[in-house]
């Protein structure tokens, strides 16, 4: 009975891996290596999360650790399909439990990027919408011309904002200015629960993962 016990409050703190951080969150891309990953460090600069995508998948797929070393894995994020103009990404926490997905909506995704976050029982959680969708156009636009291009990361930084069911923002995330673009922050605006907020920062992570390929 014991060991079962224990089982269970190690589960339960797994789940939980991502909640109460100290905001604002910074994610940094790795500059220099063929996978698509990033760093996560809170409000103290300490790291509190390395997401690395897996590189050749014709599905994506993305893994979470607890730091750079990879000591812990802590989520994987899959897509429901290869096609991922309107896929589902599953959240799983390291024993493979279902914890939620967010779901990118594809027509609105054109112009504006579009996201709805379900939890574990596949209930309505968050939107996740672009604030402005001409910042991202006048982005590309830019980012076409000789020398002046490179400049484009300074000049247009998209905002997304989480919100609840109730229009309530709760989550801002903000291209910081760079010449590469590689660098977002998160702030906290309304309070959640622990299994919100892990559900949030997961769509989050998916979410940029998904906008940095879209320019």
């Amino acid at each position: 009975m014991s060991d079962l016990l224990d089982s269970e409050v190690v589960m339960a703190d797994t789940s939980k891996a991502i909640a109460n951080f100290t905001y604002p969150l910074k994610f940094s891309f790795k500059i220099g290596t063929l996978a698509n990953d990033f760093v996560i460090k809170d409000a103290t600069g300490a790291t509190v999360v390395y997401v690395r995508q897996k590189m050749f998948k014709f599905i994506d797929e993305i893994q979470v650790f607890n730091n750079e070393s990879k000591s812990q894995l802590l989520y994987t994020i899959k897509a429901n399909k290869w096609i991922d103009f309107s896929a589902s990404y599953l959240f799983s926490d390291a024993e493979g439990t279902k914890l939620g997905r967010v779901a990118r909506k594809g027509m609105a995704s054109i112009w504006k990027a579009r996201y709805e976050v379900y939890d574990r029982n596949d209930e309505y959680q968050f939107i996740i919408g672009e604030e402005n969708g001409w910042t991202k156009v006048f982005d590309a636009l830019l980012g076409e011309i000789p020398i002046l291009g490179m400049f484009s990361g300074y000049l247009f930084n998209p905002k997304y904002a989480m919100k609840k069911e109730d229009g309530t923002i709760t989550y801002r995330l903000k291209k910081d200015p760079s010449f590469f673009g590689r660098h977002f922050t998160v702030e906290k605006l309304d309070e959640v629960n622990a299994e919100e907020e892990q559900g949030a920062i997961l769509s989050l992570m998916m979410m940029i993962l998904m906008e940095r390929r879209r320019g």
